[in-house]
Formats: structure tokens, sequence, C-alpha cells
């Protein structure tokens, strides 16, 4: 296989050599299981972005709204030369508006070699990294990887356990385990909280969250963010049953108000 080369859709199929072998590529980095990707500005990170959503994820968030990236064979297996090449074009971008490369998903630590590799790569090119992850897999990070990792958003989805196990299907110990680990390396975090109404908007488990997120001094910012229902149609399309039919978006009034807890915390607020 050419891995410089070569980038195929990952299937469910029976193993073949060629299955085996893009499973043995992407355990060392050399290929990835894409999505897709985007150049962003002012969203994943400061600047202009050039964000990779890798596939695999092992949540499953009521609210998702890209339930198509949950399953890691049905990316596109995509060499890891094509992604250096893509950043090398767009190196002008990044210099003019203080941007760079973000790694999301999915979940990008589903995939810890190929992100240890290309931030390696990025710094190399002078590449600001940020890597979008809700910290579940966090023991998969290694501190090479972390070493090469300039911001990280880390999605905080609830405070209480229970809730956490609600929006997310998991538990919420080793999310709070990866912020502390961050913090222990002075890594800038963004914290990233969805405002879901009747789901994560209670005031105890927002206050949970600013609790668990104010002990960390490396956070720089704490991003509100609104629910919204632009996923149910890919749900809808992929015959995943919508947990969240009906539910509307937060009001300014509720969102203010969430924003105002963290505020309380001594967090800046946004």
């Amino acid at each position: 296989m050419d891995l410089a080369r070569t980038a195929t859709r990952a299937t469910g199929a029976p193993a073949t050599k060629k299955h085996h072998e893009n499973l043995a590529a992407i355990r060392d980095g050399r290929v990835a299981s894409v999505h897709s990707w985007e150049l962003v500005t002012a969203v994943d990170g400061p600047g202009t972005r050039l964000t990779y959503f890798l596939s695999g994820c092992l949540l499953r968030c009521q609210y998702c709204h890209n339930p198509d990236t949950w399953k890691k064979h049905d990316g596109l297996i995509t060499p890891i030369e094509d992604v250096l090449a893509r950043i090398r074009r767009y190196l002008g971008v990044f210099t003019a508006t203080g941007g760079g490369l973000t790694l999301s998903g999915g979940e990008p630590l589903m995939q810890p070699a190929f992100v240890a590799r290309v931030f390696a790569e990025c710094h190399e090119l002078g590449v600001h990294t940020t890597l979008d992850t809700s910290g579940y897999l966090g023991t998969s990070a290694s501190d090479e990887l972390l070493d090469h990792t300039d911001l990280v958003l880390l999605d905080v989805k609830s405070g209480l356990p229970d809730t956490y196990r609600e929006v997310t299907g998991r538990e919420l110990a080793p999310t709070i385990a990866f912020g502390d680990r961050l913090s222990a390396r002075g890594t800038n975090v963004w914290v990233r909280f969805v405002l879901v109404p009747g789901l994560t908007d209670a005031i105890d488990n927002v206050d949970a969250v600013a609790e668990i997120v104010a002990r960390w001094p490396n956070v720089s910012r704490v991003e509100v963010l609104p629910f919204h229902q632009m996923g149910e149609d890919k749900w809808n399309r992929l015959a995943i049953p919508y947990p969240l039919h009906g539910v509307q978006p937060p009001d300014a009034a509720l969102q203010e108000r969430m924003r105002g807890q963290f505020r309380a915390h001594g967090l800046t607020t946004f």
C-alpha cells in the first residue's frame, strides 16, 4: 500500500490484507481515519484554523451534531503526508491570522499516534496546535503528544457524575483526571460547556462544572455553547433514535445566567 498517495474508505467488511495494513498504519500514526476537514475562522481555537475531524468516539452525547463520526471504520483512510501537505499550503494564512491546526472529532485521542506525529511536525513548521477533546481518553495522550500541544479545547460536558453519565453514557472522572494533568503541566486550556435546556442547565450541575474548572489555573477561558438542532437530520439519516427531538435552544436569559455562574467563580467566560 502506498501510504503517501492512497486514501481509501475504511469499512466494516471482512478483514483483508489491506484492512490489516490500514489498522497497523493507524496504530503507528502513518495514516488516520478522517471524517472531514475545513478551514474556519473564530472557532476551534485562535485565528484561522485548519480543522481535521477524525473518526471514532466512545461517548454517545445526546446533543452530538456529528453522530457520523462515532465509528472509526466509517472514515477516510488518509496518509499523514496528505495532511502535512495541506498544512504547508496554509502556512501564510496561519502566520497572518495567528491560526494553526486543530484536531477534533469524533475524539482525536482515539488515534493518538497520528495526533502525536502531526503535532510534532507542526511544531517543526512553527504551526500552532490545538487538541479538541472530551478528555475521556486523556490517558492515551503521551507526554510527548502534550509537549507539542499548544492549546486544549476541553469539553466538560457536565459537573455531576450522574448528569455526565446521562449526557454521554460514560463517566466524568477521566475528564477531571485529564484536566488535573493539563493543569499540572500548565497547558493552556479553553473549557467548553454545551448548554441544553432540561439536560445540562440545572444550577447545581453548572456550579459543579464551574467548581471543577476553577481549580485549574491554566484555563484561560470558558465558552458556553448554546444547544442547537442542526444534528437531528444526521441522527435520522443514520436511523438512530434522537433523544432531544423538540428541545428548544436556550434563550438569551438562560445563557447569561449560565455565564454568570462561571464568572462568579472568577472564570473568563464567553
